[in-house]
């Protein structure tokens, strides 16, 4: 999707050396493993329960018909965050895409889930992307925060939007980041690097 990444790519966090690498059918069940540990709540803001088996299978047909790019955050061979990058080139918006995240819950404030939301992020920009959004339940405030640093804003609040397993429902607020409007202020400044990682 992108010429500008080349993966895997190690970074190191406070978690320890984290690889990058990009989602294949090979990984379904690491991803499985990983999706099955993560709390319930960390599942609601994704369309669909990916701690299924087939949900999984579906998902990673997607990412073959290259529907999706998904990366991987991968700690001493098992998985610890996942970064989804989602667009549809036949619908009325081929030009935004979706950025999904979920990380473990282990290595959570050691600077993982900041250095997977960079990377999807520059996936995003090297797609030629002109907007992204991204969605998290009202609560997920750290999330929120890594999100607006990368120059994300509030643009919608869906309110009762999710219904968790006890039935009880969560509002999801939705993000959005004009990447093209950006790009084009830095352009106009002279800093067309500022946009490019």
């Amino acid at each position: 999707m992108s010429n500008t990444r080349s993966y895997p790519r190690h970074v190191k966090t406070d978690a320890g050396d984290i690889e990058f690498r990009l989602m294949a059918r090979s990984d379904e069940a690491a991803v499985l493993a990983f999706a099955q540990k993560l709390p319930t709540h960390d599942l609601l803001f994704l369309p669909r329960n990916i701690s299924q088996p087939k949900v999984l299978s579906a998902w990673v047909n997607e990412i073959e018909r290259g529907a999706i790019t998904s990366l991987l955050a991968v700690k001493a061979g098992a998985v610890v965050g996942c970064g989804t990058l989602v667009r549809d080139p036949h619908s009325w918006s081929p030009h935004v895409g979706e950025i999904r995240m979920v990380v473990s819950q282990d290595v959570r404030g050691q600077g993982v889930g900041r250095a997977l939301s960079q990377e999807t992020f520059a996936l995003a920009l090297g797609a030629g992307l002109e907007k992204l959004s991204v969605q998290m339940t009202v609560d997920q405030q750290a999330a929120i925060a890594l999100f607006e640093s990368l120059g994300f804003k509030a643009e919608a609040l869906l309110r009762d939007h999710v219904r968790d397993v006890d039935g009880r429902t969560h509002d999801i607020v939705v993000l959005g980041h004009n990447v093209a409007q950006v790009r084009a202020q830095m352009e106009a400044y002279g800093l067309p690097g500022a946009v490019q990682h």
